[in-house]
């Protein structure tokens, strides 16, 4: 008869062994082919394009708390998503279908239309944004998430010379806002536009333009009434209006220069991500299956050195001591696993120290923006407030 003690002695440590060495990867691939961006064509129905910004995209800490593989989390954070709205705002830019196209800082600025982003995940293999889309009337168009998925091909210097890995999604993105803006009611855009004017008024002299708004039950602004076309204070804040509209240029253009500077080592960032997650992927699977298996052979040589059979008990200190062997190197593997996490750490330093705090000079004025980027703007409008005191005073 056979003996079933034996056949788990000889025949588990060897399957469990097998398991383990079997490190054979799989390779995903994905499509290169190009989403085609909409373009807004021409025509006599909608003459008076919106102003459209993009908000510096927040990181998804949630998320990142709660995946258990803490490699596959991106941690670039504000530099991230800095960059990420920046491509947004570019790609946009390129469709025809709005105004003036902007990054800027927070809805603090007044614009007509608002795109907010959420970072839900983010590796250089995959990423996923939770795009919101709201107007100055405080109306959600439309709130949707968007995800890519790419491989090594779409880091080759060919491919990034011309255009991101995940352009696809940016497209995806620009052109349902276009969809959307091409559905607006006739007028809904003039009106858009006015609160706009109303809201920047309101700012600088309440008491005169507050009432000209209301926000009703749902919370979305409605016009009230409009001021005399030859109102004097509006007159004196659309002068400042300009300005305002020039130093977000300036910004423009520090977003600008500051995507040029981190395009290099942030696409460097996001291959070294994608190979530090695959190897890390790899890494763990080998661990685990090595550390079972490990254990396993273990527990089938305790079960075999208990036998009165000395073959059995020979065999049984084989199995204990391969067993040990396989725990052993699953150890290994995850020592190993520690080290790539901790690349990526030194990768997140090395990508956030990217951000500085800039001086902004715009005519004869120098200002000089302290913190983060959220809070140059307003410092800015402070600015603005205390140079209309200065000029205008009482009218």
């Amino acid at each position: 008869m056979i003996n079933i003690k034996k056949l788990l002695v000889f025949y588990i440590p060897i399957i469990f062994a097998a398991l383990a060495m079997s490190s054979c990867g799989v390779q995903k691939v994905t499509s290169t082919v190009e989403m085609p961006l909409k373009k807004q064509v021409v025509t006599l129905k909608r003459v008076h394009p919106l102003d459209i910004a993009v908000i510096p995209f927040k990181p998804n800490e949630n998320e990142s708390t709660k995946n258990n593989d803490s490699y596959t989390a991106s941690t670039a954070k504000n530099a991230e998503g800095l960059f990420l709205a920046n491509q947004l705002t570019s790609t946009i830019q390129k469709t025809s279908a709005w105004g003036a196209v902007r990054s800027i800082p927070d809805r603090k600025t007044i614009v007509d239309v608002y795109v907010n982003g959420q970072i839900i995940n983010s590796d250089g293999e995959k990423l996923t944004l939770k795009i919101t889309v709201t107007d100055v009337a405080n109306k959600n168009w439309f709130t949707k998430t968007y995800t890519q998925t790419v491989g090594n091909y779409a880091y080759k210097k060919n491919m990034e010379l011309y255009r991101d890995p995940f352009q696809n999604l940016f497209n995806n993105i620009a052109n349902d806002l276009l969809e959307y803006n091409r559905k607006l009611p006739y007028g809904e855009a003039e009106k858009l536009s006015t609160i706009s004017t109303l809201k920047f008024a309101g700012d600088f002299s309440p008491e005169s333009f507050n009432g000209h708004i209301k926000e009703t039950t749902s919370g979305e602004l409605e016009i009230s009434r409009l001021p005399a076309e030859n109102d004097p204070i509006l007159k004196k804040i659309s002068s400042l209006r300009k300005r305002d509209y020039l130093f977000i240029d300036a910004m423009q253009g520090h977003y600008d220069n500051f995507t040029r500077r981190m395009h290099k080592p942030y696409q460097s960032w996001r291959q070294a991500t994608l190979e530090e997650i695959s190897s890390a992927r790899e890494l763990k699977r080998q661990s685990i299956a090595r550390t079972v298996g490990g254990v396993a052979a273990i527990i089938g040589g305790i079960m075999a050195s208990g036998s009165s059979n000395g073959s059995a008990q020979s065999a049984g200190a084989v199995a204990i001591g391969s067993g040990a062997l396989l725990v052993k190197s699953g150890m290994e593997k995850r020592a190993e696993l520690k080290i790539h996490e901790d690349v990526l750490t030194e990768l997140e330093q090395s990508l956030e120290s990217e951000i500085e705090p800039r001086i902004i000079e715009l005519e004869n004025d120098r200002v000089v923006l302290t913190g983060n980027v959220t809070e140059h703007y307003n410092q800015w409008k402070s600015f603005l407030l205390q140079r209309y005191k200065a000029e205008h005073g009482e009218i």
